[in-house]
């Protein structure tokens, strides 16, 4: 799975839908009633005029949550394979170890992809360009305060190779060490202008400001290339940039969330082709190139199969409180798990254990990074810190 992030997320790059406005609900879209006899009354007149609202989609939240979980377990594999430098050579047990985790959970980033289309295209789509502005800030506060964070953990342990306030400044245009993991979030706001501005050029609006945004995200990248090549300055790389695939995952996934729910007969079917894709990801990785593309079509097969197999699925009345709180820390721990994993892994991580060791080494190491990271999530959200830890 490529580093990160979203939903969600992530976004992302979660995640990324990571830490927008709630996905699950349409926006009410804006009415006009028709004139009502002066003697209705006004409890009548709101029934008639009352926008109805989109049912929850609980089985969108579970993949939300999934895919902050499999992002950080996709992570503790890379662990294993840069401890081997990506070979089998190097030591076999954790080589396969590494490659699996990365392997199995190589559709989280894609996931969170669709789930943003979706979200824009269809759960809730924006009602005008400020709309767009907050889901966009609800991404961009929480990346920079922790693109902050991380660079300050860097300078205090002496591994970011590079002066501050040399990378604080590329982090404004795009993602930096130590922070990897958040390239997601500098594709995912592109992803939502770019669709959001399409909603609401369909629906009669002229959002300019939008208009400004998405100019300059396309311009960016050839005015650095233009501007480093005329002054010989060190011009950051432009990142807030979404591909070609991003696009087609976020178009396609909107398109497959909305299908009606995957009939229970037919779950099966879906898990076994995600097996079979998840073989053919793990041959790829093994054989072509680690870390896979998220473009791959293998990488695209098992994440389809994997979103018809949850498509729609009912999650129990009794356990949809506790998911929607495991939801709302999904992007919150996928900002912060990557600095306690890079803190505790060398702990865990060798090429030495042996298979059962390996095995033993991996559970604890994700155990240590998943807790930690939701719980930590769970807290600054208790104290009303979501806006802007994420």
């Amino acid at each position: 799975m490529t580093p990160p992030t979203s939903v969600p997320g992530p976004r992302p790059p979660a995640g990324p839908a990571t830490g927008a406005e709630p996905v699950a609900h349409a926006e009410p879209a804006a009415t006009t009633a028709p004139a009502e006899p002066a003697a209705t009354t006004a409890p009548a007149a709101t029934e008639r005029t009352a926008p109805a609202r989109r049912p929850h989609r609980y089985d969108i939240d579970l993949l939300r949550a999934v895919c902050a979980c499999s992002v950080i377990v996709g992570h503790v594999g890379g662990e294993f394979m840069a401890a081997v430098g990506k070979s089998a050579e190097n030591g076999a047990a954790a080589y396969w170890t590494g490659l699996f985790l990365d392997s199995v959970t190589s559709w989280a980033v894609p996931m969170y992809f669709a789930i943003a289309g979706w979200a824009v295209l269809v759960g809730a789509p924006p009602r005008s360009g400020s709309t767009l502005r907050r889901r966009s800030l609800r991404m961009i506060v929480p990346v920079g305060i922790w693109s902050a964070v991380y660079l300050a953990w860097g300078w205090w342990r002496d591994t970011n190779g590079r002066p501050v306030w040399k990378l604080a400044l590329d982090a404004v245009f795009g993602t930096v060490q130590p922070a990897y993991h958040l390239w997601y979030f500098y594709a995912h706001v592109p992803l939502i202008l770019l669709l959001g501005f399409v909603v609401l050029l369909k629906a009669g609006k002229r959002p300019w400001g939008l208009v400004a945004a998405l100019v300059v995200i396309s311009a960016g990248p050839t005015a650095a290339g233009d501007l480093a090549r005329l002054t010989g300055w060190d011009v950051p790389r432009f990142g807030w940039q979404a591909g070609t695939y991003s696009l087609v995952y976020a178009v396609v996934g909107a398109l497959l969330l909305s299908l009606p729910a995957t009939p229970r007969r037919h779950r099966g079917w879906w898990l076994a082709g995600a097996v079979a894709a998840l073989g053919a990801v793990l041959w790829s990785q093994d054989r072509i190139h680690f870390v896979i593309p998220n473009a791959s079509v293998f990488v695209a097969a098992l994440s389809v199969c994997v979103l018809l197999a949850v498509n729609g699925v009912r999650i129990p009345e009794r356990a949809r409180p506790a998911l929607t709180r495991l939801t709302d820390a999904g992007l919150g721990a996928f900002m912060f798990h990557v600095l306690l994993l890079k803190t505790v892994s060398p702990w865990f991580v060798s090429a030495d254990l042996g298979w059962l060791g390996t095995a033993g080494a991996a559970a604890a190491l994700t155990v240590v990074t998943v807790v930690p990271s939701f719980g930590l999530s769970f807290l600054w959200g208790r104290l009303g810190l979501r806006r802007v830890l994420g």
